[in-house]
């Protein structure tokens, strides 16, 4: 007997698509495949379902492909027109309407669209998920979202300029991706979980208590009414230090 597949090249099972994408699972057999790109299939929003589904900008998503078409749709600052990019954590989406959204954790919903003014539209937070020596000693930091960011030493045997560590946070100006702040992993500086039960809640780093690797280290934090909850490493997301460089949905805080 034949395995059946969860989809083909191009089209991707309604049944096996991600919980949180608002899409009717029985009505129809396929839905958008996303593009490979800056993040996981199971942790993104093709941008076609987002300006059909979520936006209701289109009934089909032919009008949704004709919208992007005319150069209308902007992520992080840059024209997109494919309606499969996969849009996901942290991310800035601009409509030509002058509406402005971030991608971020929710409690109920795991990603949200989060309005923001133009002003925070001009940076995004992303965080360090490795880094590597390249040709000529320097050193190449690579973030969530699929960037990777040279920093130039002038002394590779006294890198001084390396600061960067896994999971610290990096505030990036966008388009052109000139690094503005950077935010230790570290106690005290305040975090969001990216998943998980405790997705979407914020809190204060309080302690950080390695286990095995580093990625499934336990991590404890403080919410804003004094109560404490657990995750592990990997879902902590750094997002300022004494309040949060972005702003988030009322159900986060």
């Amino acid at each position: 007997m034949t395995k059946k597949r969860g989809g083909s090249l191009r089209h991707l099972r309604r049944s096996l698509a991600p919980s949180f994408w608002p899409i009717l699972r029985k009505e129809y057999t396929w839905t958008v495949k996303p593009s490979p790109g800056p993040h996981p299939a199971d942790r993104c929003i093709p941008l076609g379902i987002i300006l059909r589904d979520v936006l209701k900008y289109a009934r089909t998503m032919r009008e949704a492909r004709r919208i992007l078409g005319e150069g209308k749709v902007k992520v992080d600052g840059r024209v997109v027109r494919d309606y499969k990019f996969p849009v996901g954590l942290m991310d800035v989406l601009e409509l030509a309407s002058g509406e402005i959204f971030r991608v971020v954790p929710h409690p109920q919903k795991f990603l949200v669209l989060h309005p923001i003014s133009k002003e925070e539209a001009s940076f995004k937070l992303v965080r360090i998920e490795g880094k590597t020596m390249v040709k000529g000693g320097n050193i190449e930091l690579h973030f969530h979202d699929g960037r990777n960011h040279l920093i130039r030493l002038k002394d590779p045997m006294n890198p001084v300029e390396d600061v960067y560590k896994t999971y610290d946070v990096v505030k990036l100006a966008i388009p052109n991706q000139e690094i503005l702040d950077h935010i230790k992993l570290e106690p005290n500086v305040l975090a969001i979980i990216i998943d998980g039960k405790n997705v979407g809640r914020v809190g204060k780093i309080v302690d950080i208590k390695q286990i095995f690797k580093k990625s499934r280290s336990i991590v404890t934090l403080e919410s804003p009414n004094g109560e404490e909850f657990r995750t592990i490493l990997d879902y902590v997301f750094v997002i300022g230090r004494d309040k949060p460089l972005i702003s988030l949905p009322e159900e986060c805080m």
